[in-house]
Parts: structure tokens; C-alpha cells; sequence
């Protein structure tokens, strides 16, 4: 066998065995002996996408994978035994949670949209209001809030440590089986980084070279998004790569005129200038994240369209870039064909079972 062919060969047999446990609810399987685990991942990047971000104090296994999407399911991590990070990020709904507000431990009702985890692996801070700088401190984040799983380090090693399976995994990923709340993060935050979405139609009109592969009332309106509406100042398009978000923060006008009004990202920075700002969310999958904003205040893609289209809600902070737009019913059907071709390859990601 030539060096080509054998290059082939073995790339397909590290992608299937990474792709096997992500697609179903086998286990990783054990890398063949001598192999070097961390060195084969990450997997190269769907279509349209930039290579993912790995730091450099936790990288990418597939143990850590399959440990951290067994964390991502796992109940028990919460207070009372109810709630897991799925339950606010389903991947039956984009990663979301298809409510207004996320639901955390004893009922209680948070007071944001549950973003999508989708492609959050690119995020330069994260949440909406950007107070986390990694992936890995924002898993914290919801673990330990009282109003979401409510948890200490103390019982998330209790519950995990009383369970074989999870010893297991831990010493099998990290060497130890001491479980600690920045090992359980490091381990959501690399499971997490698997979540990605690319190759949809848009992107391989745009970069796959697939002429026909978005319909004619998606490329117009991506001329719409591009021009008319002036979308791609916030929602990023180049040559090689669509994001679809600057990983910046912009006053659009959304809950500054509540009765306690939404500061965003003035509560991290201190800056008045900041007030009223959110993170840019990426356009990916959006028609199936519904609903929509920090606030989950927009029930579908048309609410949203129409606020842009009026101009937003004026106020002192209001991102200069935002004017009305005046867009015909024609160029609003067409700017909606065109973010449901933003819908790519989502990984099939189910649950495992039962976790002894």
C-alpha cells in the first residue's frame, strides 16, 4: 500500500472512532495500541467552519469526549437529582431549550434564553453577556447557580464518586479518580467542542462550489442579508469560513425599556457604554432555536425581521448600524429562505443509557 493510501485509510478509521459514540450509545472504543489519542483530534472541520479552538490545558481525547457527554446527560449533577445541562440544551432543539427562559432545579425560572451550544466552541467569551472567558468556566457557571442545577464540588463528587462507572471514566480521561468540579468542566467543554454545525446549503453554495445547492429565494436573500440589510456587519461572512457572529456585544434595543432594564454587558465591563449589550449569537440552525434574543421575547424568524425592519427600539445605546430597513414581503420571505439554509450537519447525539 502506498503512503496515500495508507494516509486514507487510517484518517477513516480515526474518523469512525470518533464518530461511532457521538452517534449512538456505544462507548468509545480504546485507542489501538501506540497510538497517540490526543494527536488525531480534533476532527477536521465541517464545511465553512475555521479549525475549533482547543486550549492547551485540556486537550481534545476521546475519553474526555465520551466522559464529558456522559456529564452533559447526567442529572445527578444537580441539587436534586433533576436537572442536566441537556435539559436547558436539547439537541432535539438545536441545543436549546425551546422555552423563553431555562428551567433549573425546584422549578425555578431563569432570566435568560438558554443559548444554543451549537458551534459555542468558537466563542470568544461566552454567555450573553460574555462573563465567561471559556468553555470550560462557563460550564461552572450553570452547575453551580442556585436558580439552575444548584450544585457544590462537595456533591458532585459524592453522587459521581458513588458511582463505578464514573471512577472509571475519570482515571480512564484524566488519569485520576478524583472528581473535581474543574475536571467535570474540563470534560463538558471538550464534549461541547464536538457540537458543531457546517456543510449546510449556504455552505456549499458558497464554498463547496454546489451552484444549485441553496434555491433561488435563499441567494436572494442572502444578497438582502448581505446589502440591504446590512446583516453581515454583526454576523460574519468572509472568503473561507461564515461564523455568522462577531463575537462582539450590541445594544439592539431588546429589554432597555423594561422596568429593570437589561444592562447586559455593562454588569461585566462597568462601562456605561455598555449598557444594553449582548453578545452577537450565531445565525446557524436558528430556525430551529426559536425563540429568539437574550430574552427569549420573539417567538419566530419573522418577529424578528420585522423588529430589525422597524428600526429596533431607539434608545442611547442603540447600535449605530441599526436603521430601518424597508423591506418588502417579497425580501423578508426571501431573508427567511435564506436562514433556513443556515441549517447543516448537526451530530446525531443521543443520551447514554442508564449510568451505573
Amino acid at each position: 500500500m502506498n503512503n496515500n493510501r495508507l494516509k486514507i485509510s487510517l484518517l477513516f478509521v480515526f474518523i469512525w472512532a470518533l464518530a461511532a459514540p457521538v452517534l449512538g450509545d456505544t462507548a468509545f472504543a480504546a485507542p489501538a495500541a501506540g497510538s497517540q489519542e490526543a494527536a488525531e483530534l480534533p476532527p477536521p472541520p465541517p464545511l465553512g467552519l475555521d479549525e475549533v479552538p482547543v486550549p492547551e490545558d485540556n486537550p481534545m481525547t476521546r475519553s474526555k469526549i465520551e466522559l464529558g457527554r456522559m456529564l452533559f446527560f447526567e442529572k445527578r449533577i444537580s441539587a436534586d437529582g433533576t436537572i442536566s445541562c441537556a435539559s436547558c440544551h436539547m439537541p432535539r432543539r438545536g441545543f436549546s431549550n425551546g422555552r423563553q427562559y431555562g428551567i433549573g432545579v425546584g422549578g425555578r425560572i431563569g432570566l435568560r434564553n438558554a443559548p444554543t451550544v451549537i458551534n459555542a466552541a468558537y466563542n470568544d467569551l461566552q454567555f450573553w453577556d460574555g462573563r465567561a472567558k471559556s468553555l470550560e468556566e462557563q460550564a461552572k457557571g450553570p452547575i453551580q447557580h442556585p436558580a439552575e442545577m444548584g450544585a457544590s464540588e462537595e456533591h458532585i463528587a459524592r453522587v459521581l464518586g458513588a458511582a463505578p462507572a464514573y471512577r472509571a471514566a475519570f482515571r480512564k480521561a484524566f488519569g485520576t479518580e478524583k472528581i473535581t468540579l474543574d475536571l467535570v468542566a474540563k470534560a463538558i467543554a471538550t464534549f461541547e467542542r464536538t457540537i458543531l454545525s457546517g456543510g449546510s446549503p449556504f455552505d456549499r453554495w458558497k464554498y463547496g462550489g454546489e451552484k444549485n445547492a441553496m434555491s433561488p429565494a435563499a441567494r436572494r436573500g442572502f444578497e438582502i442579508f448581505r446589502v440591504k440589510g446590512k446583516c453581515q456587519k454583526c454576523h460574519l461572512v468572509d472568503e473561507f469560513s461564515a461564523p455568522f457572529t462577531d463575537n462582539k456585544f450590541h445594544n439592539v434595543g431588546v429589554g432597555i425599556h423594561a422596568k429593570l432594564p437589561h444592562v447586559g454587558r455593562e454588569k461585566i465591563s462597568k462601562k456605561p457604554r455598555d449598557r444594553g449589550k449582548f453578545k452577537t449569537p450565531t445565525l446557524r440552525e436558528i430556525s430551529r432555536t426559536a425563540p429568539y434574543m437574550h430574552d427569549g421575547s420573539m417567538n419566530t424568524l419573522e418577529e424578528v425581521i420585522d423588529y430589525y425592519d422597524k428600526g429596533a427600539l431607539a434608545n442611547p445605546n442603540l447600535d449605530p448600524d441599526i436603521k430601518p430597513l424597508k423591506l418588502t414581503p417579497g425580501e423578508k420571505k426571501d431573508l427567511i429562505a435564506f436562514l433556513h439554509a443556515l441549517n447543516g450537519d448537526l451530530p446525531q447525539i443521543t443520551a447514554p443509557g442508564k449510568i451505573p
